[in-house]
Order: structure tokens, then sequence, then C-alpha cells
């Protein structure tokens, strides 16, 4: 398998379990902090390839969230038109 097609299979939250249930909004703070302690510097490689993947995991989580939302207004708006269409 390449490189390529293991980033395609790769889920970041896989190894971030505990981002899988958050919320949108929960998600997109951390996700904020992580971000802000990563410009701050100062942290380890170690440190900062860690807090790296979890705002991977975090930012995933977030897609994940707008997309169900997308979705969902994709389906409601479809749910109005269809009525219109059929007058």
């Amino acid at each position: 398998m390449t490189n390529e097609q293991q980033d395609e299979h790769f889920d970041p939250v896989a190894d971030h379990p505990d981002v899988a249930e958050l919320g949108y909004e929960q998600a997109r703070d951390q996700l904020a902090e992580v971000v802000k302690q990563l410009e701050a510097g100062g942290l380890s490689l170690e440190d900062s390839l860690a807090l790296w993947e979890r705002g991977e995991a975090l930012a995933t989580v977030c897609e994940r969230h707008l997309a169900g939302a997308r979705e969902r207004v994709e389906r409601a708006l479809a749910a109005v038109e269809e009525p219109a269409e059929q007058e």
C-alpha cells in the first residue's frame, strides 16, 4: 500500500476516541486551543506532534458535524421543493 493509499484511509479520530463524542462547538473550541498552543511554541517535538494529531482529530470531528448539518439542510430544502414541483 502506498503512502497516498494509506492517507486516504487515515482516520485521526481513531487514535483520539475521546474527541469522537464531542459536539461541534466543543470540538471547535478545543481545536482553537490546540492552534493557540502550537502557535505559542515552546513545546518539545513529541508534544507538538501529539498536539498536532489531536488537532487533526478535532478538525475531522468538526468537518463531520458540518457535513451532517449540510445534509440535513439539503434534505429539508428538497422536501420543501418536492411539493412545490408537484403542484
